[in-house]
């Protein structure tokens, strides 16, 4: 509730109103039937006059809870849907802050499902509340107040009644609840299944698992239709309960004071009002009962939100930091880094000096560590055990804004978003003119593909950069990361998708043209690294090794082993 308090009180004035005329709504439903019984009194007495005041003043009283009606339902869905859009955007702010551990802890799926389906229900929730949270303990209590002031003698139905009422639906009202807890989490493995499905469709295809998959899904989605069912099931059994009591209820006044019409003839135009409280008081119970159910469906995805607002990012920058210019010098100081839950560590122990300027290979077979070691440069991972520095500062002591302005890394896997080419590359430098894209397009060899575009670098990216190959992925991807002009650049295998020809091309445009920044090359294929300044040779997490090519061909059979091997292939 914390969180609703919270982004209430900008919308203070137009709750106040709301709530006001939640009031009247109410007010104007309990006083309907007092004036109906004088209206059904003038009538038995033959006064005319007072059966047209008392019509023309139920007529107004109508027309005052209309109108109030209106102005609740606008206000409440006004001030609803601001609120949730305000959580929306709260929650997309902390994500934003939250590093690859966070957000595996989630996974993405989870998080999008409570940015959208989850603020859906906390939007309902609000609606509800304002428009229901005090108009039905003012119908409730109204109504059963007047109802025994209507007819004293009849006191004793009222309470039965509400006793039934209660008893039966308690359980009812529970189990309901249980059921919409698990439909959060059967919504969250529906999202997952569908965003595995489209991100890996070509593995599906390949691989002929079409059926395999639709199975999947359609199992997830007839368990998603199993309990919502079950709650159709539980409503269609509760409503007949609260009519059969309510009828008992009704019959037995009738009786009663049919029986008692000689002793107190009043009871006759009394009858029709208790009769209408008795509906307000089941109404009121009945909708309650709905309000509290669907409230727990809203306060369990309240409470998924708040789980998300209230993690702390595993990575935190001093704010007290000064922004500075680093220098492109990277250290390792007996870094280790071990995954959150697992038991085996995957670096150990890893320590090295990078100077300014220097270009550096990362090499080592699949699992060895390598791209471990990089997401810690531009802390994406915080180590373990150990220190990490570039510009001779640790990363625990560097202000965040210098840290990306000076490391850029590029992964394997190009990641464009839709938009033109020109913002995907407005990444990497937001103030970037079109001659930063033209030089970053031509080290990466990308303007070679961006001049066929009759709109050049204004060329749309489609959804998931569809309408790009791999190569061109790579290189836009690899303009992005040195458009920014970096001290540090992390090449991460971000070659692999490219011919030899681009790929020779572009490391020599790297050696040219990014004089002065500190260059690491992560590479399956020697040929990748074999210019480099220094090699680090990494296995099962160990450096094992360290120096250039030639050097390390003589004193690491590690890296002699996967040279021959690949010159072997190639040969």
């Amino acid at each position: 509730m914390q969180i609703l308090l919270g982004h209430a009180k900008k919308y203070r004035l137009e709750i106040f109103f709301t709530v006001l005329a939640v009031m009247i709504m109410a007010a104007a439903s309990l006083w309907q039937p007092h004036l109906l019984q004088k209206m059904i009194s003038a009538i038995i007495a033959d006064n005319q006059n007072q059966v047209i005041e008392y019509g023309i003043q139920l007529v107004g009283l109508a027309v005052i809870g209309i109108v109030a009606g209106v102005l609740n339902t606008v206000l409440a869905a006004k001030v609803s849907q601001s609120i949730a859009a305000d959580i929306r955007a709260e929650q997309y702010r902390k994500i934003q802050t939250f590093s690859f551990g966070n957000i595996e802890t989630f996974s993405a799926g989870n998080l999008v499902v409570r940015m959208t389906n989850d603020v859906n229900q906390v939007q309902q929730l609000i609606m509800t509340l304002l428009q229901s949270l005090l108009r039905i303990p003012i119908l409730f209590v109204g109504a059963v107040i007047l109802a025994i002031v209507t007819i004293p003698s009849l006191w004793w139905i009222v309470v039965l009644m509400i006793a039934a009422i209660l008893l039966s639906s308690q359980g009812i009202f529970k189990q309901m609840g249980k059921y919409f807890f698990k439909i959060q989490n059967l919504i969250d493995l529906n999202n997952t299944l569908a965003k595995e499905n489209l991100q890996g469709v070509r593995v599906v295809k390949s691989f002929n698992q079409e059926a395999s998959e639709i199975e999947r899904f359609s199992n997830n989605t007839d368990d998603l239709v199993d309990v919502n069912i079950k709650i159709g099931y539980l409503f269609n059994f509760l409503f007949p309960i609260f009519m059969v009591i309510s009828y008992l209820a009704i019959g037995t006044a009738l009786l009663l004071v049919g029986q008692d019409i000689v002793g107190h003839p009043d009871n006759l135009a009394a009858i029709t009002p208790f009769i209408s409280y008795v509906m307000q008081i089941l109404f009121a119970i009945m909708i309650g009962g709905m309000v509290s159910t669907f409230a727990s469906r809203g306060f369990v995805s309240l409470g998924r939100i708040q789980a998300v607002l209230s993690t702390e990012p595993d990575i935190v920058y001093d704010a007290k930091a000064p922004e500075e210019m680093l220098t492109g010098d990277v250290s390792f100081k007996h870094v280790s880094f071990t995954y959150p839950g697992d038991d085996q560590p995957a670096l150990k122990d890893i320590s090295f000096d990078i100077k300014a300027g220097e270009m550096v290979g990362i090499v080592g077979a699949t699992g060895s560590g390598k791209t471990t070691l990089a997401q810690l440069i531009p802390r994406l991972y915080d180590p373990t055990q150990g220190e990490v520095a570039v510009g001779n500062i640790d990363l625990k002591q560097v202000n965040e804004r210098s840290l990306r302005q000076a490391v850029s890394l590029v992964l394997q896997k190009a990641i464009l978003f839709s938009g033109s080419i020109a913002d995907n590359l407005r990444h990497g430098n937001p103030q970037a003119n079109t001659d930063d894209m033209k030089r970053a397009a031509t080290i990466a060899q990308a303007a070679e593909f961006i001049d066929r575009y009759e709109d050049g670098f204004n060329h749309e990216v489609d959804e998931r950069s569809s309408n790009f190959s791999g190569g061109q992925k790579q290189r836009l991807s690899i303009a992005r990361g040195v458009i920014g002009k970096p001290k540090v650049l992390i090449l991460d295998d971000s070659t692999s998708a490219l011919d030899a020809r681009s790929e020779k091309l572009v490391q020599e445009a790297l050696n040219r043209d990014l004089q002065g920044t500190t260059t690491l090359i992560i590479a399956e294929k020697i040929s990748s690294v074999i210019h480099a300044d220094r090699i680090l040779v990494l296995d099962q997490g160990q450096l094992v090794a360290v120096g250039n090519h030639h050097e390390l061909l003589n004193s690491s059979p590690i890296y002699r082993e996967i040279y021959e091997t690949q010159k072997a292939k190639e040969d």
